[in-house]
């Protein structure tokens, strides 16, 4: 294969993958024009359309898809061997994405790594908080962390963190003017802070379960939000209730500014996992890594 044809090919793919050509550039060091360049001149070689542009989006056609399917995962397994190189030096090395969201890297990810980056400077991580379960193959993520009820059952999961609870809370002034919800269903009719999933086009589903019985209610309520914080400091601001991870409010529990409610609603269940394909077991970097971030009691 021709050199050009093996730059374009990894500058097809970036589009392709990060469906923009604005992102693509900015993980490739480029300008936007110079890509866009770049990817009419690889069609024009090959005599084929690989992308569908229009002014708001950037998708494969039938060709590009094939294209992406076919060479995507080869590629990845060029880059974890090049990875696993690193093995070769007498200090491990390497460079690891993970995709996860803001609770699992604030309360497991980093307290794990400030620890084990310091003995491994060679070895960088970069966290990349997203809330939309992205495909950590095709988005070419080296692992992901999610819940253990999510984890795709190819994957590899290791489990970084206890099980923890989620906690239905608000402030003493909310519940001054409105009563405390004494079963999931009386949470339609409060105003009730979301947190919104780009995977689901919508936002978070509450679920509960007592017993044998499992619910999920879809709430609503004048604020949404896609991260944590903001729903906490809304909450406390008094503009509704907030479910979020019981370590999160604990601290306003302790100090009086939460009061918590459906408590006995609200089981412990299976914590974070860190998961990934088979074949990112090649380092030794990596392997040092998974070790680092491994759930011990």
């Amino acid at each position: 294969m021709a050199r050009e044809n093996i730059s374009d090919l990894l500058a097809f793919l970036a589009v392709a993958r990060e469906r923009s050509f604005t992102k693509a550039a900015g993980r490739l060091g480029v300008s936007k024009s110079a890509l866009s360049h770049t990817l009419r001149e690889f069609e024009t070689r090959l005599g084929l359309r690989l992308l569908t542009r229009t002014t708001r989006s950037v998708s494969p056609t039938e060709a590009g898809e094939r294209l992406l399917q076919n060479i995507g995962p080869h590629i990845y397994e060029i880059d974890a061997q090049l990875a696993a190189l690193g093995d070769l030096r007498e200090r491990p090395a390497g460079t690891f994405r993970i995709t996860t969201a803001w609770h699992a890297a604030e309360s497991i990810l980093w307290p794990k790594l400030a620890k084990f980056l310091v003995h491994y400077p060679d070895i960088k991580v970069h966290i990349i908080i997203d809330y939309g379960l992205t495909d950590i193959v095709a988005q070419r993520y080296d692992a992901g962390v999610r819940l253990g009820e999510q984890v795709a059952k190819d994957m590899i999961a290791v489990r970084i963190g206890p099980d923890f609870r989620m906690a239905v809370v608000g402030t003493r002034a909310y519940f001054a003017k409105y009563p405390p919800p004494k079963h999931p269903k009386d949470l339609t009719d409060h105003n009730c802070i979301n947190l919104w999933l780009p995977t689901y086009g919508g936002p978070l589903a509450w679920e509960f379960e007592k017993g044998k019985r499992e619910l999920k209610v879809r709430v609503d309520g004048q604020l949404v939000f896609n991260n944590g914080p903001q729903i906490v400091n809304a909450a406390l601001a008094g503009y509704g209730l907030a479910y979020m991870p019981e370590d999160m409010a604990q601290p306003h529990l302790t100090r009086g500014r939460f009061k918590r409610v459906l408590e006995d609603w609200c089981p412990p269940f299976p914590g974070y996992h860190l998961y990934y394909p088979n074949r990112r077991q090649s380092s030794r970097a990596f392997a040092l890594l998974v070790d680092a971030l491994r759930y011990r009691k």
